[in-house]
């Protein structure tokens, strides 16, 4: 579990973040919606560690994310960023099992750990193929199995930060993924997702967070949050918003 308390982050002199509280929990996916500019991605590096907040704290497991050495933190935090890149002709399943580096756990684990990493970013059939061959979809799932052989099966203690895993994704492997995460996250890991789809948000997100200009504008269940009302004080979008015919949860139409 990872906690938020009174977060501010500065960047260029500019309070990108201020005030911001939020647990994300175990056995949940956070969502964290904004328009352009709102500080998700800020958020996000404020909770990988990769960016210092100017005030407020962040704790992974009840410890300061600084008292954390590398490789104790990798073994219980893994991050997917907005994108992710690799110049060499590695095949995937090396790619893949670079996640299992902070672990001491064998050869023969690892390797079924990243048979299952692979099988579950549906990307199993890519795993003899050279990363550079792959299209920009095939290597996000890539990547998405990575992270996730890095802290498999995903059981509490495990926290998974995930900058849009889905931008470049077909619609089939959008939902492939996210049903990925949810599964993660049912196993016990807690599962902190950016994303703009506001209905695939709707559909695998326990809590969402709203952010404006760096605020929270709202964080609870998605039919708490995704809101006619807000979603035209922050998006400046007029929707629809209908429960899901079968599954319930909220179903956004733009009008």
């Amino acid at each position: 579990m990872m906690e938020v308390e009174d977060l501010w982050l500065s960047r260029g002199g500019v309070d990108v973040l201020q005030a911001i509280d939020l647990r994300v929990r175990a056995g949940q996916v956070l969502g964290v919606l904004g328009p352009n500019g709102a500080g998700k991605s800020s958020l996000l590096g404020a909770l990988s560690g990769e960016f210092t907040p100017s005030r407020g704290r962040v704790t992974l497991l009840g410890r300061e994310l600084a008292q954390w050495s590398g490789p104790q933190r990798a073994r219980h935090l893994a991050v997917l960023p907005q994108a992710s890149s690799l110049g060499f002709a590695f095949r995937v399943e090396e790619v893949v099992s670079m996640g299992r580096l902070p672990h001491d756990s064998g050869l023969l684990r690892d390797r079924e750990i990243v048979e299952a990493a692979l099988q579950a970013a549906d990307a199993e059939h890519l795993a003899a193929r050279s990363y550079l061959a792959l299209s920009g979809g095939e290597r996000q799932r890539v990547h998405l199995a990575r992270v996730l052989a890095q802290l498999w099966p995903g059981g509490e203690g495990a926290t998974l930060l995930l900058d849009e895993p889905t931008s470049a994704l077909d619609p089939r492997h959008q939902h492939t993924t996210l049903q990925a995460v949810r599964h993660f996250a049912n196993q016990g890991a807690a599962v902190l997702l950016i994303v703009h789809d506001l209905n695939l948000a709707a559909r695998y997100c326990d809590q969402v967070l709203l952010l404006e200009r760096g605020r929270s504008h709202a964080c609870g269940a998605p039919t708490e949050v995704l809101t006619r009302q807000a979603l035209k004080a922050v998006f400046d979008i007029d929707v629809l918003v209908h429960a899901h015919p079968e599954l319930g949860h909220p179903l956004i139409i733009a009008r």
